[in-house]
């Protein structure tokens, strides 16, 4: 069984027992999370597909953790101008282990 649900401006396909690093939420680390933006939910043959949500459809997960993801270094430059810069940036997330999917 799995489904797709919405978080954070993305779409993300789980199973039970995932770990999934999600946009950052503001929840504590064991607190329980409910997604209700599900998209799609499919128990071997029998697929809901929602319009653009299933009514039904929700995703339960644990918080995990909430921490920053590695460093992205940010390269500007123009050649022959004398021109560069550099930047890097942590972002923040938060993982969350999928703990039940109900249709």
């Amino acid at each position: 069984m799995f489904a797709v649900f919405q978080s954070g401006g993305k779409q993300h396909r789980v199973s039970e027992g995932d770990m999934v690093k999600l946009e950052l939420l503001t929840v504590e680390p064991g607190d329980e999370v409910i997604f209700d933006k599900v998209l799609l939910v499919s128990n071997g043959e029998d697929v809901s597909v929602g319009a653009p949500f299933v009514e039904t459809g929700r995703v339960t997960a644990e918080v995990v953790r909430t921490e920053r993801a590695k460093k992205i270094r940010v390269l500007k430059f123009k050649r022959r101008k004398d021109y560069m810069r550099r930047q890097g940036h942590r972002q923040w997330f938060t993982e969350v282990k999928i703990t039940a999917i109900s249709a």
